[in-house]
């Protein structure tokens, strides 16, 4: 079992510490899932998760708050088990972010089917001209009698082709750049919006490029007002990037258990590789990158959970450093593994390659070094 010494930390209450270990006993049973087919295996997991009452913590109920370092826990515990799981459990939560924090009552219905596992949610906010400058949308949604009509692209969306509805972002003309974007809750099956590319990625997730050709809404699909776009997608990244670096977190301890079982067992000179004082820094190192990443991502954390309106300065902290890290440990992983590190199949190459989009998806990490110094240039 990986240390779990951390739960102990003052960021933590005693339930959190009851749904990391009940969670832990889950995935033994439950993970990992077959990834030979990884659509099907999406849809599977997200039952089997619903199934489990662990996607109630995606979605919060009229008057309830989503807990994020309940979000975080469940996402590091997951992705240490199986990566594949930590995607659907988040996607489902990421996609339903809107609605969950600025949805109406009757948009808030579909929570009950994302947190039952019975429907699928996407977040539609990346186009090919605009990924981490959000402002540089260029999908439009244009205003007619009773509801609204959107033509556009988006890309790289996760749960693209496989989602039962997207939160799809567009520019509504309110004002200039990011203040001329307006969410909408678009079911998969409306007219007009169809699957016109899937993606494939080193570690294959469902991805997928969509196409907008005169596509009907009405007004009860905006979420929050018009124009208010920008500051929903802002206000779901700012609870969703820290689980990201939770995610990290988990591949991170997965790969150090890893590395401590093969310098235990591997002998070099008659001797165990964790022997080798080399060896032993390397392991040291590993373990202060997961700690110090730990404090960032459960300090952002706790800090919304006390209830500060944006935590984004912790949030990008949490994500840059929680990624680059675990990044950093998975190398070290795949080196103290020598040729079995590249096997493909083994357990570290697939950590090495899961990895590597964490550190690009909701916000690249130099758009987080970007983020991060413009708070410290505002508060100077």
């Amino acid at each position: 079992m990986s240390d779990q010494s951390f739960l102990d930390w003052p960021f933590f209450e005693a339930r959190h510490r009851d749904l990391a270990a009940a969670l832990d006993d889950w995935c033994a049973v439950h993970l990992p899932a077959d990834h030979g087919d990884v659509d099907a295996a999406c849809r599977a997991l997200v039952s089997a998760l619903g199934q489990g009452g662990w996607l109630r913590h995606t979605g919060a109920g009229q008057g309830e708050r989503l807990d994020v370092r309940s979000l975080c826990l469940i996402r590091e515990t997951l992705a240490r088990h199986d990566p594949l799981a930590d995607f659907a459990f988040a996607m489902q939560g990421l996609g339903m972010g809107p609605v969950s924090l600025f949805g109406s009552p009757e948009q808030r219905a579909w929570l009950d089917r994302t947190r039952a596992g019975t429907a699928i949610s996407a977040f539609a906010l990346t186009e090919p001209g605009s990924g981490s400058d959000v402002a540089a949308t260029r999908t439009t949604a244009r205003k007619v009698q009773g509801g609204w009509v959107i033509d556009g692209e988006k890309t790289w969306i996760s749960n693209g082709g496989i989602a039962d509805l997207y939160i799809l972002f567009a520019r509504t003309g309110e004002g200039e750049g990011a203040r001329g974007l307006s969410a909408f809750l678009l079911p998969a099956t409306t007219p007009g919006l169809t699957v016109a590319e899937r993606l494939d990625t080193i570690a294959p997730h469902p991805l997928a490029r969509l196409e907008l050709k005169g596509v009907e809404l009405p007004d009860a699909a905006l979420i929050g007002t018009g124009g208010a776009g920008f500051k929903i997608a802002m206000s779901t990244l700012d609870v969703f990037r820290p689980t990201v670096g939770a995610a990290a977190l988990g591949l991170a301890r997965r790969a150090l258990d890893e590395s401590l079982t093969r310098t235990a067992n591997r002998r070099i000179q008659g001797e165990p590789l964790a022997s080798m004082q080399m060896v032993q820094g390397h392991l040291a190192d590993m373990a202060l990158k997961i700690d110090a990443a730990c404090l960032l991502v459960y300090r952002a954390a706790w800090t919304k959970d006390r209830g500060a309106e944006r935590i984004t300065r912790e949030a990008a902290m949490a994500k840059l450093y929680a990624t680059e890290a675990a990044q950093e440990v998975i190398d070290m992983a795949v080196q103290l593994h020598g040729g079995d590190g590249v096997r493909k199949g083994s357990t570290v190459e697939a950590l090495y390659r899961d990895i590597r989009a964490l550190r690009i998806y909701e916000g690249a990490s130099d758009v987080q070094r970007i983020v991060i110094a413009r708070s410290l240039n505002a508060g100077a």
